[in-house]
């Protein structure tokens, strides 16, 4: 069944995220007080699904919870940074009619910046995790952001940064997936041949090639 429609994380493809994880770094390192580096490669080798978590842990024990909580009720300013180019992409894409989604870990504000950069009404499914109180990897978030889209797993592309919240749960509901290697989850190779994505990418211009050969599109 050929794909005919495309979901999106928002971190790492759309957001750069570069100014957000370094200010999320400094925070850690100064609630930690440490170097945070090894700690995080570890959390990031091991797949932790939350690796601002996994890094307190490491470093803290069983102090973690309290300063993860102290961090959550005064979080550091995360500022989106829109990646060059792909809001011409999307365009792009929404004016050959390809209907696109969001499958994303993100706070329902999130909204607001994708509004103010003119692409919010590029996605016809537009819940992300804060709206709908479901977190990747649960395959019903994936299966949510298809029906939105009216259209099966299998007629859809998930397009992410992450092999353990994006590729695999994708996969695993039998949708074609492009990774893009990008930021702090850049290097994780996958743990078998079934999260090897179907494209894997590095810029926009690697990204468009292999959505319009994923899609089929001339």
């Amino acid at each position: 069944m050929r794909p005919l429609g495309l979901l999106w994380d928002i971190g790492g493809p759309i957001d750069t995220e570069t100014e957000s994880e370094a200010a999320m770094d400094a925070a850690l390192q100064r609630i930690a007080g440490t170097d945070i580096s090894a700690a995080n490669d570890a959390a990031i080798a091991s797949f932790a699904p939350n690796t601002y978590q996994a890094i307190l842990w490491t470093l803290m024990g069983n102090a973690a919870p309290a300063a993860w909580a102290a961090l959550v009720a005064s979080p550091p300013l995360r500022p989106f940074q829109l990646r060059p180019g792909i809001a011409e992409l999307l365009r792009a894409l929404a004016d050959r009619g390809v209907p696109m989604g969001l499958a994303a870990n993100q706070p329902a504000s999130v909204h607001v910046p994708l509004r103010d950069a003119g692409i919010l009404d590029l996605f016809r499914a537009q819940d992300v995790s804060g709206t709908i109180g479901l977190r990747k990897p649960d395959p019903r978030l994936f299966l949510h952001a298809c029906g939105g889209l009216g259209l099966l797993p299998e007629q859809t592309v998930m397009i992410g940064d992450r092999i353990d919240n994006d590729i695999a749960p994708a996969r695993l509901l039998g949708m074609e997936t492009i990774l893009f290697r990008t930021g702090r989850h850049a290097r994780p190779q996958p743990r078998s041949w079934l999260e090897t994505p179907d494209y894997e990418v590095a810029d926009i211009e690697g990204l468009r090639e292999a959505i319009w050969q994923a899609l089929e599109l001339r």
